[in-house]
């Protein structure tokens, strides 16, 4: 074990957890859906008061809700990273969001084993629908979906092309599939589009998650659902002033708003109805009470859209948004369910991040956990027996756009952010009296910046398409 990694003997528990052979019906089956640049104030059971959210409302008071929930970025990219290989920030392969201009920095290679990969060889039917940005076609194709564990997907390779919530083509596994959606390009040598909307992609992917359970009713599955709402259409942005690109306004149709704030707040509705569509499916099929089910998004609210952040406080009592290190880019909801396994209405600040998915997974499938994985189960809390669960001492954080940042979070209360180079003075914020990180704090508590900075400086691992320029001129 890596010292640096800053966890602790409690994962080396969860490290040697061998695999125990389970029957398929002892082994839930596990399901993962996120939503994209959904903040953690921006449903009902969050603190939300102008957007309605029914269904993750009733999930959350069925289920349990996590009030100290972590993505593992404050982008795109990074977060799913982390998400797919059990390894943080600043030991995952992808750091950051590296778009078009060079996808190998944005693509997981051959080596990486990832959550998938490890539900797959346990026996696991494993699905993803929806956004994934972990590799792609045209130089990228060592990080294809199918290549790290999934024998199913469905929807958008890279995340310029999800920026479009009305696209041309979708993939399927690796096969352009034609949509009747047109584009047209406008502006100065055709720099926007415009687009002729037939199919919303994300009513296909949840007519795509909802076949999948049907058609894999009788042995364990693993689905990540991963949704592209309610991210903005970020071209439509530009050209229209208006990127939430949604079908309809839904209920808010008749609000006196401007238009992105009825398509911010309709694409969040929408997504609700999605999940209880979902819900409702295995209840029908008679699989809810052996089905995990987790909602969650992959990082903060955006504000992309030009919608009114002050009519929907999407990070509710949180500072920042979607590009930020404090705590509203990066925390998010996350709300668990699994009726007779689960307790209904409750509710945990146990302190756990993507990376922990890895360590969960593999301890419900009855799989052994790869070593060296920056990861801790939370089936503890999942079973009601927060006095069993194993806890993080550090969690860690990076950001590249606009200049190196670093973030490091001890014993989930004190947090240090740094920017700049590794002799910058980092903030200090104490999470349990300042929730909104408005007060610096590391003149009263120089112990505890030192410990931050000595973690903040061995945390991350060398990656050549990831290394802060300041570090090449060391």
């Amino acid at each position: 074990m890596h010292r640096h990694l800053g966890i602790g003997l409690s994962l080396l528990t969860v490290v040697l957890f061998s695999a125990r052979s389970l029957d398929a019906a002892d082994r839930p089956n596990l399901i993962w859906i996120m939503a994209d640049d959904l903040g953690y104030g921006d449903l009902g059971c969050y603190g939300q008061k102008v957007i309605t959210t029914p269904h993750l409302d009733r999930m959350a008071r069925e289920g349990l809700r996590f009030t100290q929930f972590y993505a593992w970025a404050t982008v795109c990219a990074p977060s799913r990273s982390v998400l797919m290989t059990g390894l943080h920030h600043g030991h995952t392969r992808v750091r950051g969001n590296a778009g078009q201009k060079n996808p190998l920095a944005q693509s997981l290679r051959a080596e990486d084993l990832t959550v998938a990969d490890l539900l797959q060889k346990a026996g696991y039917r494993t699905a993803l629908i929806g956004k994934w940005g972990l590799g792609d076609v045209g130089g990228a194709e060592a990080g294809l979906p199918r290549k790290h564990g999934f024998d199913e997907f469905f929807g958008y390779l890279n995340q310029t092309h999800a920026h479009n919530h009305f696209p041309d083509f979708l993939w399927r596994n690796e096969e352009r599939v034609a949509l009747p959606n047109k584009i047209i390009p406008v502006g100065a040598n055709g720099a926007g589009y415009a687009t002729e909307a037939v199919q919303f992609a994300d009513d296909l992917f949840a007519d795509a998650a909802v076949k999948f359970v049907e058609e894999n009713r009788t042995r364990p599955f693993f689905l990540y659902w991963s949704m592209v709402i309610p991210h903005a259409n970020n071209e439509r942005a530009r050209e229209l002033k208006n990127g939430a690109h949604v079908p309809d306004f839904g209920p808010y149709a008749d609000k006196d708003w401007p238009d992105p704030d009825k398509g911010q707040a309709a694409m969040i509705s929408r997504l609700d109805g999605y999940v209880g569509r979902m819900l409702e499916t295995l209840r029908t099929l008679g699989l809810d009470r052996n089905t995990l089910v987790l909602f969650t998004s992959d990082n903060g609210p955006h504000n992309e859209s030009r919608h009114d952040l002050k009519r929907f406080h999407p990070a509710g009592p949180l500072s920042g948004i979607k590009r930020s290190l404090t705590d509203g880019g990066i925390r998010v909801p996350m709300i668990a369910w699994q009726p007779g396994t689960i307790a209904p209405a409750s509710e945990s600040a146990h302190v756990a991040y993507f990376g922990d998915w890895m360590a969960t997974a593999a301890e419900l499938a009855g799989a052994s956990l790869p070593e060296g994985r920056d990861s801790i189960s939370f089936v503890p809390t999942l079973r009601g027996r927060p006095a069993d669960q194993p806890r993080h001492e550090y969690l860690y954080w990076e950001f590249h756009e606009g200049g190196f940042r670093q973030a490091a979070l001890l014993d989930g209360r004190w947090k240090a952010i740094r920017t700049g180079r590794s002799d910058a003075k980092p903030v200090l914020h104490d999470l349990q009296n300042d929730i909104a990180e408005k007060t610096d704090v590391s003149a009263d508590h120089p112990e505890i910046v030192e410990r931050l900075v000595k973690y903040l400086d061995t945390a991350r691992t060398p990656n050549a398409d990831w290394e802060p320029k300041w570090a090449a001129r060391q």
